[in-house]
Parts: structure tokens; sequence; C-alpha cells
């Protein structure tokens, strides 16, 4: 074991044992917390008789409903705050297209935490207080960059913070500042890599050593690429914004699987269609209930993601449980550069904008990591009319500045016959994602 590379090693290294008591202490209290101060949770565990006083293992969360996303969405904005609004110091919200927003509030206590968890995740990468780290993320109602700095700020390392997007600048600062560390998305490293490749510098110009990155899926193949192309370690991170990114699960050096800060988090992982809690080693839904949140504890949300669990010892020295890197998602949503995209409402603002309704598709990384293309079928009332060919042309660079405008990405709006969006079964597939496959 490399304590170096451990922030916290008294909790980090914990006997499982002792683990599985802090959680189920931690959870009464959670529980009881979302019950008297959450409307939600208090009408949706009445008709159970349940009682958070009664929770004896941490078996018994089964007991209890899941919560979705879209449950969260209808108690836009405030409806799962547990504390007063003066208490809550931080809120975000993710841009993107879906069927509606979710708030992720933070009290003082809560960002101190946020700042332990992303100091353990980025430790486990070999962060230390002689790194230079640059956090080339843009600002706005979420910044996920506001994690990773409040987390170097505790380690001691210096944090160069230059506003993403112009990738020129970001290798000019590399370069000046020495940077030996970046902190940012697949997407963003890819791109660097281009760059880099476009000012014929190459890895060996710069002083980069370890790449932390997160916030999309990005394939084994990928890693591999990024590696070789910066010259750097690559390791993976992961987090769900109501829960924490970053802060939630991360890499250790052995890169067998994320540890989970299970002392903040208790996982589960479940069949995505009984519902039911699946073998340890199996995939399923990954499931997360916060365990230490003040201003909006989350019981058993749905994450989406699928990925298996287990609970071995990491020759790292670190006890928590590891989730393997997510595989696949179980609905027909997506997230590119930390937005999450739903395709069924990006179809109503296709139609909304064409007048007319259609199919379309979402497809993501055919270009890049964080490509977007809207694969937009010929409505059946325009196929047969050349001067309705004309019209629908014209609307495709409407459609393309309304979706890049709405979703805070460029996106390529593509039209197509119907035909080319059958999946294997027939039907038009809604997604296609490529970025995961190996």
């Amino acid at each position: 074991m490399d304590s170096h590379r451990i922030w916290d090693p008294d909790v980090e290294t914990m006997p499982r044992d002792e683990i599985l008591q802090l959680q189920l202490e931690r959870l009464q209290v959670t529980l009881n917390r979302a019950m008297r101060n959450i409307s939600f949770y208090r009408e949706r565990f009445a008709p159970l008789d349940f009682v958070p006083d009664d929770v004896r293992s941490l078996d018994d969360l089964a007991r209890l409903p899941l919560t979705s996303r879209l449950d969260l969405t209808e108690g836009y904005p405030y409806g799962f705050l547990a504390v007063p609004l003066r208490e809550i110091v931080r809120i975000d919200t993710a841009p993107g297209l879906t069927h509606g927003p979710a708030v992720s509030a933070y009290t003082r206590n809560d960002l101190q935490h946020w700042g332990e968890l992303t100091a353990r995740v980025m430790t486990a990468a070999g962060i230390n207080a002689d790194s230079v780290v640059q956090i080339p993320f843009e600002t706005g109602m979420f910044d996920g960059g506001f994690g990773f700095v409040r987390g170097a700020q505790l380690i001691g390392a210096s944090v160069v913070s230059v506003p993403g997007g112009d990738y020129r600048k970001q290798v000019q600062v590399m370069h000046d500042y020495r940077t030996t560390v970046l902190v940012a998305m697949p997407s963003d490293a890819t791109h660097l890599a281009e760059e880099l490749e476009r000012a014929d510098l190459g890895p060996r110009g710069l002083w980069l050593q370890v790449a932390l990155l997160g916030g999309e899926p990005w394939a084994e193949t990928a890693r591999a690429q990024i590696e070789d192309r910066l010259g750097v370690r690559a390791v993976d991170n992961y987090g769900v914004r109501i829960a924490a990114w970053p802060g939630l699960a991360a890499e250790c050096e052995a890169r067998e699987g994320l540890h989970i800060n299970e002392d903040y988090f208790l996982a589960e992982v479940v069949d995505p269609d009984t519902l039911e809690p699946v073998p340890p080693g199996e995939e399923g839904e990954l499931v997360i209930t916060t365990l230490e949140r003040e201003a909006a504890p989350v019981i058993r949300y749905r994450t989406g993601d699928v990925c298996a669990m287990v609970a071995e010892p990491c020759s790292c020295g670190r006890t928590f449980a590891r989730m393997t890197r997510p595989s696949r998602r179980t609905d027909d949503t997506v997230v590119v550069r930390g937005i999450r995209l739903h395709a069924e409402a990006i179809g109503g603002t296709v139609e909304r904008v064409l007048g007319v309704m259609t199919e379309c598709q979402v497809a993501v990384g055919e270009r890049a990591l964080d490509d977007v293309e809207i694969r937009v079928a010929v409505p059946a009332q325009q196929a047969q009319s050349e001067q309705g060919l004309v019209v629908l042309s014209r609307s495709r660079g409407d459609l393309e500045r309304e979706l890049t405008a709405v979703l805070g990405l460029p996106v390529r709006v593509s039209i197509v016959e119907r035909a080319s969006l059958e999946g294997p079964q027939g039907a038009p597939s809604r997604l296609v994602d490529m970025r995961g496959r190996a």
C-alpha cells in the first residue's frame, strides 16, 4: 500500500465491518432527515408504515421505493431541500434538454465534504502538493471544475484554471506553466491532443504526467489513445451530479474499478427490470443513497448507469467497494460533456421547430467523443414534394442553431431517410452512442 496515494487512510482503509456499521448509522440519520423535511419521501414512505429507527440492517433499504430523475424534476426547484433556503450556499443545475432540470444544492458542510471527497479522488490519481493542475472546465450554473478546484486546494496543488473551448490557448498555458496534471473530460483530452499535433509539439513538448478524466463515457481504446497522444497516465472518475461529481467514485493506481466513497454513499446494483438486487459481481443499474448530504439527501436514486460491484480487497490498500466503469445506460438518455441529453425531449424540439411530426435519432461519438449529430427523418408529407424538401433543408440551419443554444453543445443536424434510423428489430432507434465501444 502506498499511503501517499491515499488522502484519508483512516477512513479509506477501514475494515469492512466498520464501514458497514458506519453506513448503517448514517443511513438511519439520513432517512430520518429526509422523512422529516422532504414531503416527497414522507408521502412515498407513509403507506409502508416505515420507521427509520426500525432499520437494523442495510438490507432493509431494499424495502423502500426508488427515486427517479423524473421525481427530482417534479420537485424543481426547492422540493427536495431538507434545510431552510437560508442555509443553502450553492445551487447547481445542469444544462441540457431533458424532461426538466434537477437541482443540486449544498450547505457549508456539504461543500466541505465535497472538497474532501474530491481530494480523495485527486490523490488516488497521483496528484499532490507538487502538482500543477490545469482545469479547463467552462463556467455556468453547473461548473464541474468547482469541486476539483476545492479538492486541489486542500491537497495544496497549484491550480491553473482556464475556461474551456479554446484548445490552442489551453496548449499554450500547459506549455508556459509546465502543467503536470490535466483534469478534464475525455473529449477535452482528445481535442488537446489534436491541437498538439497541429502545433507539431507532441507530448514531449509538455510536462504532463496525469490526466484525470470523467463526465462522459470513454472506452479503453480511447484511454490508450489519450495516453499515447498526450504522454500521460489516464485515470477515470465517476459521479452523479445529484449526489456528487466529482467525488462519488474514482480509480486508484491499480485501475481495477472505481472505489466508491462508501462513508458518504451507499451503493446498490439492481436489475433494471425487476428492481431487485443482483448478486455481487453481476451487472445491473447503479442506485445511490447519500449518507452525509445535508441540503438535499436522496434515497435510492436510479442513476441509469449499468455496472457491477465488487467488495474484494484492492492492491492499493483501500477497502471501499469498487464499481466497474459503466458499460451502458438503461434509458434513452446520454451524457456529453457533463450535459444530459434526452432523446425524446430533443425529438419534441425537432417537431416544434419543423412544425411537423417526424422521427429523429441522437448519434454521439461518430467523429469525436463529444460529437453530437441529430439525424432527422424526412416527414412523410414532405418526402414526395420537391418544395417540401427545399423547405426542410432550409429549416436544418434553424434547427441546428436552436438545439445548440438550448443544449449548450455544438450540434450537427442531418436530414435522412427513415430507413437509415432503423435498429436491429426494424423500429427506429432513438439513440446511438459509439463512445463506449472497445
